[in-house]
């Protein structure tokens, strides 16, 4: 089997006169779109980047300026902590690119910075506004994760734009927003994308408030340019042919009674609702039991596992021998665990377990080598994740999951999976493997962890399973076709980059719900996912 090297799917963005790329009118939408044609012209460059040049006519000269208050999104502008994109990430480089980006390109707006990181100090921003009366509107740039506030800079009833710094905003962005697309805010508008010529149009639509259909024609101009956007991205979705075999549903249902979880501390208590709904076991047990496991590990043997990574690998990049060395030593007390408790999965508090000091090592690479041996090692002791993964990977007789933070880039019309763990044999353990490397943990660049080259041209099914959580019993479920890797730096170590299956927009409305994590799969496997929630009596929610 042939992998293909790393490419990023380009969009093929038509402009014509309904679509404001660039435009700056403060008339009517009408008016606004016919007029925005005239205004679209060369391209400038600057810092390196492509920005729209606004070649300004009387009819396209704003009635009056305003004044847009950007707010970034993050504690402070060089990252001091852990976080996505990574610790000691430099923001102020991408801060001015933004800023110089809508002031050259926004002509008749005056755009005005700010910092903040938490919800007082955005309550005292917007005072401090309210006060003043001279901001027209708010663009909020999600710049680090878990940096959460939206809801007091919404509240002014002022438009409000909204944009993820691709690989760094994540959870924080998709969650929030969700919740406002669920809301139907009225003032809410929202675009993720790294090209700046989109965010520049998209900034322009402020104009459209000074008209006479005020908040409500900003909003749906931001969105005819978000969804004409990821429209013109033309992707064949014809994909690689994937046989596999599957479980019946009779026969899985009977085969997860005897699957068992270990679950090393916190994490959503689901042991009652799995037993009874899907007859799997979870067992919690403490991190002293995996350390006495972890410092009786055979160094020989870990030795052996350290040197055959090494002969693997594409790369290692950062990473210590002594420090490949704990990690093997980590694999081999999961495995041994598992053989304890006669036991399929193991999912770990590795981030609160690694930075309080009760684990020696990152589970990442342990992780790696149970998933390509048909077992299962589940990151950040996600117990919706780990449940659907016993069930799926049993359902397809072995194949691994791949539990990841997805983004949304509307450029490419893309869902990138992102995380830094993977197995690097998606098809199964007798199937063909692809290239992968070992390079430190992205947030905290510490410890070792796997980026995974995955195989594009395929399809993939990405679900979560929600078994008597607070939303009942349910599944999340989406589908797309795998086009490549990004090896972006920031952000986690692996990312599979894919084109959804269906509706585009819908994919933004379901993260407040169900979390940032979805588990993804190769192959089609739409029927048998749906025939067991038939069998179960389980709600299929389609996210896209």
């Amino acid at each position: 089997m042939k992998f293909i090297k790393n490419k990023k799917m380009k969009p093929q963005i038509t402009q014509t006169n309904e679509t404001p790329f660039g435009g700056c009118c403060a008339h009517s939408r009408r008016d606004f779109f016919a007029s925005c044609a005239k205004c679209i012209g060369a391209a400038g460059v600057f810092s390196g980047l492509a920005v729209p040049t606004i070649l300004t006519s009387e009819s396209c000269t704003p009635r009056r300026s305003m004044k847009v208050r950007v707010v970034f999104a993050a504690h402070s502008p060089v990252a001091e902590e852990a976080c996505w994109p990574n610790i000691a990430f430099d923001f102020k480089p991408v801060m001015e690119k933004y800023m110089n980006a809508w002031t050259i390109g926004c002509p008749g707006i005056e755009f005005v910075q700010s910092m903040i990181a938490n919800v007082e100090q955005e309550k005292k921003l917007v005072e401090e506004d309210n006060t003043r009366g001279d901001i027209d509107g708010y663009i909020m740039v999600h710049l680090v994760c878990d940096v959460r506030f939206i809801d007091n800079l919404i509240g002014t009833g002022k438009p409000f734009l909204y944009v993820d710094f691709l690989y760094a905003g994540g959870a924080g962005y998709l969650e929030l927003g969700a919740r406002q697309l669920r809301n139907n805010v009225e003032n809410y508008a929202h675009i993720p994308s790294g090209n700046l010529d989109h965010l520049v149009a998209a900034a322009n639509c402020f104009h459209l408030v000074k008209g006479r259909g005020g908040v409500k024609a900003f909003v749906d101009a931001v969105s005819k340019i978000r969804i004409d956007i990821a429209a013109n991205v033309k992707v064949d979705m014809a994909c690689t042919n994937d046989r596999f075999d599957i479980l019946s549903t009779n026969d899985l249902l009977q085969e997860l009674k005897t699957k068992r979880i270990l679950a090393f501390e916190r994490g959503y208590d689901l042991t009652n609702a799995t037993k009874d709904s899907l007859g799997i076991d979870i067992v919690r047990r403490p991190f002293t039991e995996l350390n006495d496991l972890w410092e009786k590990a055979d160094r020989d043997q870990a030795g052996e596992i350290v040197n055959r990574w090494k002969n693997s690998a594409e790369a290692i990049v950062g990473v210590r021998d002594n420090t490949l060395e704990k990690s093997a030593r980590m694999y081999l007390a999961m495995k041994e665990c598992l053989k304890k408790h006669d036991a399929c999965a193991i999912t770990v508090n590795c981030l609160g377990g690694f930075y309080g000091g009760q684990i020696n090592a990152y589970p990442c690479l342990g992780f790696h080598e149970l998933l390509n041996e048909g077992l299962i090692g589940a990151c950040e002791c996600d117990m919706f994740s780990t449940v659907t993964m016993v069930v799926m990977t049993t359902m397809t007789k072995g194949r691994p999951g791949f539990i990841s933070d997805p983004v949304l880039d509307v450029e490419g019309r893309q869902i990138i999976y992102a995380h830094c763990v993977a197995s690097n044999r998606p098809f199964g353990p007798q199937g063909a493997s692809n290239p992968f490397s070992i390079m430190t943990h992205s947030e905290d660049r510490q410890g070792a962890s796997v980026r995974s080259t995955l195989p594009e041209g395929y399809m993939t099914t990405s679900l979560k399973m929600w078994p008597g959580g607070r939303q009942g019993y349910e599944v999340v479920f989406h589908q797309a076709k795998s086009v490549g890797n990004s090896t972006d730096d920031r952000a986690c170590r692996t990312k599979l980059v894919a084109v959804p299956v269906g509706d585009y927009e819908k994919l933004f409305t379901e993260w407040d719900r169900w979390g940032w994590h979805r588990v993804t799969y190769y192959g089609d496997l739409k029927a048998p996912v749906f025939a067991l929630a038939d069998a179960l009596g389980w709600k299929i929610i389609e996210e896209a």
